[in-house]
């Protein structure tokens, strides 16, 4: 486990997956990220590279070649190298090698650092084609946010407001696949009331959302998570059935649609990179 602290928050990431399993609030001992209890979710903040969400089959097919690829794809089951480290900062880095050249057939290079400044935590990625040919792929952010339930409080208690008015358009998710078919959630001044129940059907995957910052609250204490992103445009929020916690998910690239033909460089939302070309994207977390 790998720490970084300032005076208001202390970060512990795993170096499997590069993974930011703790967020604590030193002013108020307050865990901010979920505990992940395998009965209901065993993650807490999953890197999803190079895809996001589940292939059609578990697998997509590119230059007539078909290659398995298990659903978030490989990169939070792969170690991490620490790049360089302080103690308010973190670089963590994943480079192709054998193993992943056989299910996903491009050299790159990811780059995740985190920062702490003040009551802020900053994650940034950064990707670099190393191969000699175009890449295609996905990223995507996955963080759990703890819901406090025994202070007096409980789940529908809080609510998400977003900076945009919005009607969330969803896609349905049908056995992890995307359906076409959307539904509408009407917000009234621009909040997202949470319940158990707005998960039943799986995540709220949006590819249209207008909001860029998103405050998690509850109407009792007025504890606030803020969270920012960019350069993500398609965004998820879920939480397992009758657990205490909701993942706010910036996203580049979603999971195949019903219909897909498998073709990974047709994939909706794929990104491609030219040769020695890189990609850049954020989120953060602010405390308030």
């Amino acid at each position: 486990m790998i720490q970084i602290q300032n005076k208001k928050l202390k970060a512990t990431f795993n170096e499997l997956g590069a993974e930011l399993v703790s967020l604590i609030n030193l002013e108020t001992g307050k865990e901010i990220i979920w505990e992940g209890n395998p009965d209901f979710w065993s993650g807490k903040s999953p890197v999803l590279f190079p895809t996001v969400g589940a292939l059609k089959d578990d697998s997509y097919i590119f230059e007539g070649e078909t290659y398995q690829m298990l659903r978030h794809g490989f990169a939070r089951r792969k170690f991490f190298e620490v790049k360089n480290s302080s103690e308010n900062e973190v670089v963590f880095e994943l480079h192709s090698d054998k193993e992943t050249l056989k299910f996903y057939p491009f050299e790159f290079n990811l780059e995740i650092k985190y920062t702490l400044v003040e009551n802020k935590l900053n994650v940034s990625y950064h990707v670099k084609n190393k191969s000699e040919k175009e890449m295609y792929f996905s990223l995507g952010a996955h963080p759990g946010f703890a819901i406090d339930t025994k202070n007096g409080l409980n789940y529908n208690d809080y609510e998400i407001l977003f900076s945009d008015d919005e009607k969330l358009e969803i896609h349905p998710l049908i056995d992890n696949l995307i359906s076409k078919e959307t539904k509408t959630i009407n917000l009234e001044n621009k909040i997202l009331p949470l319940t158990y129940e707005l998960f039943s059907k799986d995540a709220l995957v949006m590819t249209n959302m207008k909001s860029r910052e998103l405050i998690l609250r509850n109407n009792k204490n007025q504890e606030n998570v803020i969270f920012t992103f960019s350069n993500f445009p398609y965004f998820g929020i879920w939480a397992s059935k009758n657990a205490d916690f909701v993942c706010l998910e910036p996203w580049q690239g979603i999971a195949d649609f019903e219909d897909h033909n498998q073709d990974f460089t047709q994939k909706f939302g794929i990104l491609k990179l030219e040769r020695k070309e890189d990609w850049k994207a954020d989120w953060a977390v602010e405390i308030a």
